[in-house]
């Protein structure tokens, strides 16, 4: 396709610059967005929680607890349960353990499948469950989703094993090393043997200064005063490695630490459409026992929620992106229904850092960005994808607020994710606000937009919206 270098219209329009040519894009200055909603939580009404997602050969799985009935009156948990997703928006389920599959048999009516999270290892898939508040216990299989067997017949962790109680692991992966972290109030972290069901060493308590919890400041509940939770959870980004418990997190240099306290992921900036209520008791920041993950370059935070149901045994799970800023704190995410992997068009912005997947860009902090990161072009050539935006119909035109030079050359294309075909190729100037018509759209589109920049510069999209 010819490349259709853009001239200046010398007509005057109020509020916008106006430039001509084929498909003719035309420069904004102003808009007006509003907000919607759409897909979390991400499994409507069957009480999925404490969510573990990992991705395994291009498939996102979801390794979660199983809260029995909208009617439960306390934790009442017969199972656990796989669940896998292309998208992150459509989810199946693929498999279920019960607990007279695995040691817990002698047991009768056992129902308490508290939190579970899984780790590869030379092929295999290795799923550690809490046996309540008390020990953990494992399971193998040959695939992400089972079938599954108990190798040990008997707790991995027991309950005498150190002097907090053994039970919510999170596994977290290093190079070939494999490691579990487990606990309330003190969280103590081995390394696994290779065979991943025994451990490598004693385990050690992670210590971590200024922690704090939902708890902390909490009146009247049996827990005043305490300075974490359970349920910990590592991850790691660049240089930095991530101490997690629910809402609350520390971050090390060290995997063992000591870890600094930083902060919470949910704070009042995390409620923009009300969904602050119905909560736990102590508040927001409470029983949001949750998972990071990292898929296409993006990264994400899965965790419990209570809005919907207004019951805290009988929880949803939702996920919400993950931005990190140039000093490693996470900035508060935003708690609402429209999810990840998802977009609406009718009514809202889309942020281009909430891409689903990335090539040739990187994420950034920026202070004068709408949410307070864009993306930046760190090669000569990146793409966004951006699938299932709802609500295009009657829509013709792409608005694109970019950031950076003003005079660097690219070339701008957009097509239909899966085609070959572009749905329209410029060549323009200025890192600037374009609008793109695009002809009529369906409904529901997933759109790649690709840049190519001809000449030196910065660029950098902030957001985008449909009109």
């Amino acid at each position: 396709m010819m490349f259709v270098k853009y001239q200046r219209d010398r007509r005057e329009v109020p509020g916008m610059r106006i430039w001509r040519g084929v498909g003719a894009a035309l420069l904004l200055t102003a808009a007006t967005i509003a907000p919607t909603n759409a897909r979390n939580p991400i499994i409507v009404n069957q009480g999925v929680n404490d969510p573990h997602i990992h991705i395994f050969d291009g498939t996102a799985y979801l390794y979660a607890s199983h809260d029995k009935s909208a009617r439960n009156g306390d934790f009442v948990m017969e199972d656990w349960q796989v669940w896998s997703s292309e998208d992150l928006v459509n989810w199946t389920l693929r498999s279920t353990l019960y607990p007279d599959q695995t040691y817990l048999k002698a047991q009768p009516n056992f129902a308490s499948a508290w939190a579970a999270d899984v780790a590869e290892k030379n092929g295999k898939y290795f799923w550690y469950f809490s046996e309540a508040n008390r020990q953990t216990g494992v399971v193998v299989g040959d695939s992400p989703v089972g079938p599954w067997s108990d190798p040990l017949g008997k707790p991995l962790l027991m309950d005498d094993l150190t002097p907090t109680h053994e039970y919510d692991p999170g596994l977290f992966a290093e190079g070939d090393d494999r490691f579990i972290v487990f606990g309330v109030w003190d969280y103590y972290l081995a390394r696994l043997r290779d065979d991943m069901i025994s451990l490598a060493e004693e385990p050690r308590k992670v210590e971590i200064v200024g922690a704090k919890g939902p708890y902390t400041f909490a009146e009247g509940t049996p827990f005043d005063g305490k300075l974490t939770d359970d349920k910990p959870f590592l991850h790691k980004n660049g240089d930095l490695y991530y101490l997690s418990w629910g809402a609350f997190y520390a971050t090390s240099s060290k995997l063992y630490g000591p870890y600094e306290y930083r902060g919470a992921l949910i704070t009042d900036a995390s409620f923009p459409t009300g969904l602050s209520e119905p909560t736990w008791p102590t508040g927001p920041q409470q029983g949001r026992h949750g998972s990071f993950f990292s898929w296409h370059g993006q990264t994400y935070f899965a965790y419990c929620d209570i809005s919907q149901s207004g019951n805290r045994y009988f929880r949803d799970t939702f996920i919400s992106y993950i931005h990190y800023r140039d000093d490693g704190s996470i900035a508060p995410i935003r708690v609402d229904l429209t999810g990840v992997g998802e977009y609406r068009a009718a009514s809202e912005s889309i942020e281009a850092e909430e891409y689903f997947a990335r090539s040739g860009f990187a994420k950034r902090q920026r202070r004068l960005a709408s949410n307070g990161f864009d993306v930046v072009l760190d090669g000569p050539v990146g793409e966004l994808s951006f699938p299932n935006i709802r609500g295009l119909g009657g829509k013709d035109t792409v608005v694109l607020e970019m950031v950076g030079t003003s005079a660097v050359d690219f070339i701008l294309s957009i097509r239909r994710e899966g085609a070959t075909k572009a749905i329209v190729n410029h060549e323009l100037t200025g890192a600037n606000r374009w609008r793109i018509p695009l002809g009529p759209l369906a409904d529901k589109e997933s759109l790649v937009i690709r840049l190519e920049q001809l000449g030196e510069g910065e660029m950098a999209l902030d957001r985008l919206w449909f009109e």
